[in-house]
């Protein structure tokens, strides 16, 4: 969204992480693309960002759920609910519920092995136990 907006927030991500660079590739949960794309319907995109968004979408490799990321979701959402007998929770850590799709996100991540680049607190717990989590 920040990329097609060529927003100010993309240019700091950009300078941060080098997205577009040669030596990075770029690496997008199908799930998030149906998040895109339902919030380009509801902010009625004309054919210019539904053209960017295609063009990025080209560009970048698109992750899709398969088995692995089917028990991957299954553990990371037990663990998030402290009920993941060989993998509890921290002290201090407190049972959460995650949106599923921030479930699907992450098990996407945790099967291969990616950094995990957000702003979103909801993963903060599975930092180093699943994921790498990079803030920005």
């Amino acid at each position: 969204m920040h990329r097609i907006r060529r927003s100010v927030k993309f240019e700091e991500l950009e300078q941060r992480f080098h997205f577009t660079g040669n030596d990075n590739r770029l690496f997008l949960s199908i799930i998030s693309v149906g998040e895109i794309e339902s919030l380009a319907y509801q902010l009625n995109w004309g054919n210019e960002k539904w053209e960017s968004l295609e063009k990025i979408l080209r560009s970048i490799s698109l992750l899709g759920i398969y088995e692995e990321t089917i028990h991957a979701y299954a553990r990371i959402d037990a663990y998030s609910q402290g009920k993941l007998k060989d993998a509890p929770l921290p002290s201090g850590i407190t049972s959460r519920n995650m949106g599923k799709n921030d479930l699907w996100l992450a098990a996407t991540a945790h099967v291969g092995n990616f950094d995990f680049v957000t702003n979103d607190r909801d993963f903060d717990h599975l930092d180093q136990v699943f994921l790498n989590v990079v803030k920005y």
